[in-house]
């Protein structure tokens, strides 16, 4: 005999939970993290993004940490309840996604950067869920609200899909939608894992990172152009003429690094402790990320850790490096990636010398180049 389990009838309008007139529950509407409002109205010039990657706790907290986002805060959409419960949703039988609001100033972060992040931190492959979280309620989403936000996640899902192929990956299912109503969750759930530092996140990318091309606002320049020259007739003498044009597929990136390079800086790995070129070195210069020429560390901040991989103190600016949580391996640590190119170097630990701020950036030697040239101090 063959047994077989059928599948969930879909959920449509006519079979969805109940609706509730009001919300069943009140909120603070206060940002626990950063003071902001939660809801509108937003300041003058704003814009907002709806995501949508698993479980909400952790998605959350990696978009308030970014420069640029005004506020965020965790609720349900894409479904046909109105004013859900938590309990509801988790049944699948809403039809909502667990989301997050994104408030951001354009002027200061783009919504491409927040695509980026969007599709690096969470695997945009999984169908219904993320990591061991099952069921409608945790599928990958992005919800637009404009006609220019549909146009750039149409694009950079293309443009991710290509390098999720080029790594032997399986095709996005994030599903595009336009945003209807967001729902907010109750209060508990606002900014989750700041109010239990413990908590769960079972967030994890597929290991390829996503690098959309396009206009970089923040530099007036374009991936296409040699980012290390002034354009529009800026005479600037001042331009890094070290920093290097920045790749737009993976087969540029793989032809641009060795392998090892490639495996570390792309595919988020780690070289063998005591054999890279730079463990013990103390020559005076400045290092840079190997694969965009980004300036991160002099060799002031680098101290000898006993790690057997170069280790610093802080970087040359708080804009020079990205800070990610990195749920690899079974472990809980914080990912360092250039934020430029945004390929990995290595994982920050609060185990450095206390008199020069506690803190250890551990770097793998073959994501670094350094410049002998440049200051070697801060």
């Amino acid at each position: 005999m063959l047994f077989s389990r059928s599948k969930p009838e879909p959920v449509t309008a006519e079979n969805a939970l109940p609706s509730h007139d009001e919300p069943t529950f009140d909120i603070s509407g206060v940002h626990a993290v950063n003071g902001t409002s939660i809801v509108p109205p937003w300041p003058e010039g704003h814009e907002v993004a709806i995501f949508a990657m698993g479980c909400f706790w952790g998605a959350e907290r990696i978009f308030w940490r970014l420069p640029g986002v005004f506020t965020t805060a965790v609720g349900y959409a894409g479904g046909f309840t109105r004013n859900p419960t938590y309990n509801e949703t988790c049944t699948g039988r809403t039809g909502h996604t667990e989301a997050v609001l994104v408030v951001y100033d354009p002027e200061q972060i783009s919504y491409r950067r927040l695509l980026e992040v969007f599709l690096t931190e969470h695997d945009p492959t999984q169908v219904d869920g993320q990591g061991n979280d099952h069921g409608t309620q945790y599928r990958s989403a992005v919800y637009v609200t404009t006609d220019d936000q549909l146009a750039e996640a149409t694009s950079a899902f293309e443009v991710f899909g290509r390098a999720l192929a080029d790594a032997g990956k399986r095709s996005i299912a994030t599903e595009l939608a336009p945003a209807g109503e967001f729902f907010y969750a109750e209060e508990y759930h606002q900014q989750y894992l700041h109010k239990n530092p413990g908590g769960y996140c079972g967030l994890q990318g597929t290991g390829v990172v996503c690098q959309l091309p396009g206009p970089l606002a923040e530099l007036d320049v374009d991936l296409d152009t040699d980012l290390g020259a002034a354009t529009d007739g800026d005479t600037n003498t001042d331009a890094d003429t070290k920093l290097k044009p920045l790749a737009e597929t993976d087969e540029e990136w793989r032809e641009r690094l060795s392998p090892e390079q490639y495996q570390v800086l792309r595919q988020a790995g780690t070289e063998r402790a005591f054999v890279g070129a730079y463990t013990d070195v103390e020559d005076p210069g400045l290092y840079r990320c190997m694969a965009c020429g980004n300036p991160l560390y002099t060799s002031d901040t680098k101290f000898h850790s006993g790690s057997g991989w170069p280790s610093f103190t802080e970087a040359v600016s708080p804009d020079a490096v990205e800070i990610i949580e990195d749920h690899s391996h079974g472990m809980v640590r914080t990912e360092v990636r250039c934020a430029r190119c945004h390929s990995h170097l290595g994982h920050v630990f609060p185990d450095g010398p206390r008199d020069r701020g506690g803190l250890r950036y551990c770097m793998n030697s073959c994501a670094l180049d350094l410049d002998a040239e440049a200051a070697p101090t801060s």
